[in-house]
């Protein structure tokens, strides 16, 4: 999504041509391998430790860190491995975004008119706010060690990134639609008209 939006700001005439469907097509399975061989690895670690406590997991979902609670032997090395895979995911994608914004933000500072720097910042806005929140609290969550766990804190920081962030985001790109804006407006008008009856 960043380097289409790079692509939409920096080389809006050539966006057709280098946005193909190959390249689409090649992100996707890029991002799929990677998610697959990072958690491939992930519980290969997992499943080589021993359980000998209670085999439920007090989360929403069977997630790493809940899981090395339950195990009885020690997990350090695991959550190493794990925060090290982590930090190569994140950070290989966040540098990927942050080099995307950084070219953005200096093609639209080049830019002379005041509406096209605005148009420019909303094409980005609505996607920034929810990578900002999405990594916020995948490395609150994930770069941590088992014995910094909370249940309370990390049960929210995973509605988090599994619910809401997902649940925001076809809001914050719908909203930016003139028609569903006008739409909404007509609701409220026909609600606030019913309250005056």
């Amino acid at each position: 999504m960043a380097y289409d939006r790079y692509v939409a700001i920096c080389n809006p005439l050539h966006y057709k041509a280098v946005m193909s469907r190959k390249l689409c097509y090649a992100f996707i399975t890029v991002s799929y391998m990677i998610g697959f061989t990072q958690s491939l690895a992930i519980v290969l670690c997992i499943s080589s430790l021993h359980f000998c406590k209670s085999h439920v997991a007090y989360h929403f979902f069977c997630d790493t860190t809940p899981v090395l609670v339950l195990s009885c032997t020690d997990t350090h090395g695991t959550e190493i491995m794990i925060i090290n895979l982590v930090v190569l995911n994140i950070m290989g994608s966040l540098s990927t975004i942050t080099v995307s914004y950084v070219s953005i933000l200096s093609n639209i500072l080049k830019i002379n008119s005041t509406s096209g720097k605005r148009k420019a910042v909303s094409t980005c806005a609505s996607h920034l706010m929810g990578v900002t929140i999405f990594y916020s609290t995948m490395i609150f969550t994930y770069l941590k060690l088992k014995k910094s766990y909370s249940l309370g804190r990390d049960q929210v920081a995973s509605v988090f990134y599994t619910m809401v962030i997902p649940m925001l985001n076809p809001l914050i790109y719908t909203f930016r639609n003139k028609e569903v804006n006008n739409a909404l407006i007509r609701v409220m008008q026909k609600i606030e008209a019913s309250r005056q009856f």
